[in-house]
C-alpha cells in the first residue's frame, strides 16, 4: 500500500485601548469607574482579539475590573482539568478554540449550564447542554504571500493545494506552514475534522505536505509570523480571525476561504463549575452572545460573522453556508470522540509519521 493509500485509510474514521497593566501572559483592565468587582477570565485567545471586548463589556459594567490570562490551548485544558479534579477556583470563566476539550471538561462535570434569553438564541450546532456556546464564527482559511506566490498558483480548494505542492514540490518545499497537531490543541481539533470531512483529500494533502517538507508550528501567530518574515509562502488551516488581522497589517498576505469545503470553528466559552463569580461570568457570557458584543466581535475582534459577507478583501464563496461550503464543527459529544486518549495518540502517530520521512 503506497503512502497516499494508507493516509486515505488511516483518516477514514489597529485600535488604540485604554491603560491596561500586563504581567507576563496577563493582563488587567480596571474598573473604569472604580473597582466593585472583579471576573477572571483564562482563555485560549490571543490577547489583541479579545480586548475590544473586554472594553465594550466594561463600558455596561464600569464598576468591574477583568483580569485575562492567556493560554495555549494544551495548556489551558490541562490545568482546568487538574483544577477540576482537585475542586480548586481556577478563573471564572474559560475560553478556547479547542471546543473539544471544553466539551471533555463539561461531559467530566466540569461546567456550570447557564441559560437566558440570550442563550436561547444560539444555533443548536454551537450549544451543548446550556453548559458549552460557541460565540464566534471563523472559517479554517488558507493564507498566501501574494508577492512569492503567483497568481496562477493561488489554490482556491483542497486539492488545488495538494496538486501545486505535487506539481511544484522543489519551489514550495520548506515554505508551506501549518500546525503541530501534537503541541496545538486547536490544530489537532481541525485536523481530526479534515480527515472526518474527506478523508481521501486530506490524506493526498497530507503526502503532498509531506513531499514539500512542510513546517509545523504550535500557533496560529507563528505560522502568519512565518509568512511575514518571508520564509514561508503558504499556511494552511489558519483561523480566519487571525489570518484577517494579519492582512490588515500586511496587504500582501491574502486570504483564501476554500471552495470545495471550509471548516467553522466557534470558539467556545465555558463557565466553571467552582467559578467564584458565576454572576459576572454569565453576564460576560451573555455579553459575548448578544448582538451588541457580536458587533463588537465582527468590527473589532474576530472579523467574520455567519449573518455577514464574507470581509472585504477575502477571497471565497459569497454564501458560505448557504452554499453548504461551510461546514461548521459541531459542538457536541461527537467531539467527544476527538478526545478519546487512545483515538487521539493513533491519529497524531498517523499524521506525524507522514511529516517524519518526507516522499521523494
Amino acid at each position: 500500500m503506497n503512502r497516499i493509500a494508507a493516509a486515505v485509510v488511516f483518516f477514514a474514521g489597529l485600535w488604540t485601548a485604554p491603560a491596561f497593566a500586563i504581567e507576563g501572559e496577563r493582563a488587567v483592565f480596571p474598573a473604569p469607574s472604580g473597582e466593585k468587582a472583579k471576573l477572571v477570565i483564562h482563555g485560549a485567545t490571543d490577547l489583541s482579539a479579545i480586548r475590544p471586548l473586554i472594553l465594550d463589556f466594561q463600558e455596561t459594567m464600569p464598576e468591574v475590573t477583568v483580569e485575562f490570562t492567556d493560554y495555549v490551548t494544551n495548556d489551558l485544558f490541562r490545568e482546568a482539568e487538574a483544577a477540576c479534579r482537585e475542586g480548586r477556583v481556577h478563573g471564572d470563566l474559560w475560553l478556547s478554540s479547542s471546543v473539544d476539550q471544553l466539551v471533555k471538561l463539561a461531559n467530566d462535570g466540569c461546567a456550570r449550564p447557564h441559560r437566558s434569553f440570550v442563550t436561547a438564541q444560539v444555533p443548536d450546532w454551537a450549544n451543548w447542554r446550556e453548559e458549552v456556546y460557541g460565540f464566534t464564527f471563523e472559517p479554517a482559511v488558507i493564507v498566501y504571500d501574494s508577492s512569492r506566490v503567483p497568481p496562477e498558483d493561488v489554490p482556491h480548494t483542497h486539492e488545488e493545494l495538494s496538486e501545486l505542492l505535487r506539481r511544484k514540490p522543489d519551489v514550495y518545499r520548506g515554505r508551506i506552514g501549518t500546525y503541530d497537531v501534537q503541541a496545538s490543541g486547536i490544530g489537532y481539533l481541525l485536523a481530526f475534522n479534515d480527515a472526518r470531512q474527506a478523508p481521501t483529500v486530506y490524506g493526498r494533502l497530507l503526502e503532498s505536505f509531506s513531499r514539500a517538507e512542510a513546517v509545523t508550528r504550535c500557533c496560529n501567530s507563528e505560522v502568519l509570523g512565518g509568512i511575514a518574515s518571508g520564509n514561508l509562502r503558504i499556511a494552511y488551516n489558519i483561523l480566519g480571525s487571525y489570518a484577517y488581522a494579519a492582512y490588515l497589517q500586511n496587504p500582501n498576505l491574502k486570504i483564501v476561504v476554500p471552495r470545495d469545503y471550509t471548516l467553522v470553528l466557534s470558539r467556545g466559552v465555558l463557565i466553571p463549575a467552582r467559578s467564584a463569580r458565576p454572576d459576572l461570568a454569565a453576564r460576560f457570557l451573555d455579553y459575548l452572545l448578544s448582538g451588541r458584543g457580536q458587533r463588537v466581535a465582527r468590527e473589532k475582534a474576530f472579523f467574520f460573522s455567519e449573518r455577514a459577507p464574507l470581509p472585504a478583501g477575502v477571497d471565497g464563496p459569497p454564501a458560505l453556508m448557504e452554499s453548504g461550503i461551510g461546514r461548521p464543527i459541531r459542538i457536541g459529544p461527537a467531539l467527544l470522540a476527538a478526545q478519546d486518549k487512545a483515538q487521539r495518540e493513533r491519529f497524531i502517530a498517523g499524521w506525524m509519521d507522514l511529516f517524519a520521512r518526507p516522499v521523494r
